[in-house]
């Protein structure tokens, strides 16, 4: 597809950490990158200027919603979901696999697809690999996922087989229904966390990773020491001309022990969800902004943040808000949050581009988790 490139602009010596561009229909994507979650086509509390002035390159929208409401018919005669909710850059729209993985109690999976009752009324319908690539059309994102099988954490090693062979068989589907070229469409790889599946999953998946593969089936409860182990195993088997992207990923831990073994793509609603529990993320770790050793602290959030929220209040306000219910402390925190990841992420490819990755890494735990980070195989 003339529509997409990616470049590899320069690469770590001591980890396989990348910078990359990726280059879409509606702009380009410096990567390691983080992508911030507007689920429903929206990011919880902010507006889109405000997400696009905390400095995202990318934002992800997640199909299963959109389905159910406003209805992919009334997106598509809006012009696509990028008109629809006034975002100018790139988009990525999640098959809505995980969500019905979700609802397991309201769900039944057979070869066919996926038959499921909406968590709103109780309406039952089906997604198939093709009727779920055809959603994704109508929404219009520049970047579109495959409809898969994630399993729960722990899973046995036949039903994770299943799930592989399935989450297989859906992709060669939605290759063959995928009609658009300004559309890159992401295979996704799971099998749990057992090595021979993830790598016969990766194998199956490669013949349809034109412009990207994901890795699924992680951060849903594992140890970081099992996230580490999966993406050791598929590091050497992962193609390196195509971005690579770990779906459901957002804390910094996690962002950098995915960032040293190749992977260039995140999102997650970490950041958001944080922000209306009160919670900051800053330099020196997370701030629990309902404290009472806030009450008056005049200071800003983060000394080292610039962000709209830092520039223009306290954290005394902010507690204030809190205490008495305020939404706009939630929006506060989250373009915080949003910018201070967007920067988090600006760092990590600074200290790639310079070539001293782990050297940043090692700081960043000591400072932000006051910790040594997992060991790094050689």
């Amino acid at each position: 597809m003339k529509h997409f490139k990616y470049k590899i602009t320069s690469a770590s010596t001591q980890s396989r950490a990348r910078n990359g561009v990726l280059s879409t229909p509606h702009g380009d994507i410096e990567t390691p990158i983080f992508m911030p979650v507007g689920t429903a086509a929206s990011v919880k509390g902010l507006s889109p200027e405000q997400v696009d002035a905390a400095g995202a390159q990318i934002i992800l929208s997640n199909a299963y919603h959109l389905f159910l409401r406003p209805g992919a018919e009334i997106v598509e005669k809006a012009g696509g979901l990028h008109k629809f909710m006034n975002w100018k850059k790139p988009m990525l729209t999640d098959s809505g696999g995980f969500q019905v993985f979700s609802l397991a109690d309201l769900r039944k999976i057979t070869d066919d697809g996926v038959v499921f009752k909406s968590h709103i009324d109780g309406t039952q319908f089906t997604f198939t690999p093709e009727n779920n690539m055809e959603l994704q059309n109508k929404l219009g994102a520049d970047i579109i996922m495959q409809l898969d099988i994630c399993c729960e954490y722990g899973v046995t090693h036949a039903k994770a087989k299943q799930a592989v062979d399935r989450t297989a068989k859906w992709l060669a589907r939605c290759a063959i229904t995928h009609a658009r070229e300004d559309q890159a469409l992401f295979p996704i790889v799971q099998g749990g966390f057992y090595e021979d599946l993830r790598v016969e999953s990766l194998k199956l998946a490669l013949p349809y990773a034109h412009h990207g593969i994901a890795i699924g089936g992680v951060s849903i409860g594992e140890p970081i020491t099992e996230l580490i182990r999966v993406l050791d195993i598929l590091a050497e088997h992962l193609p390196p001309e195509i971005p690579h992207y770990v779906m459901g990923v957002g804390t910094p831990d996690y962002i950098l022990e995915c960032v040293a073994r190749g992977i260039d793509m995140f999102d997650c609603v970490y950041q958001t969800r944080i922000a209306r529990n009160g919670v900051a993320m800053t330099n020196e770790g997370q701030l629990n902004m309902r404290n009472a050793k806030f009450r008056e602290d005049f200071t800003m959030l983060d000394p080292e943040c610039d962000c709209y929220t830092c520039k223009n209040y306290t954290r005394a306000y902010i507690r204030h808000l809190l205490i008495a219910n305020e939404l706009f402390a939630a929006s506060l925190l989250s373009i915080h949050n949003i910018h201070w990841t967007m920067n988090f992420m600006k760092r990590i490819r600074e200290s790639i581009k310079s070539d001293n990755f782990l050297e940043f890494r090692r700081d960043f735990y000591a400072k932000y988790y006051k910790t040594d980070p997992p060991q790094l195989l050689t």
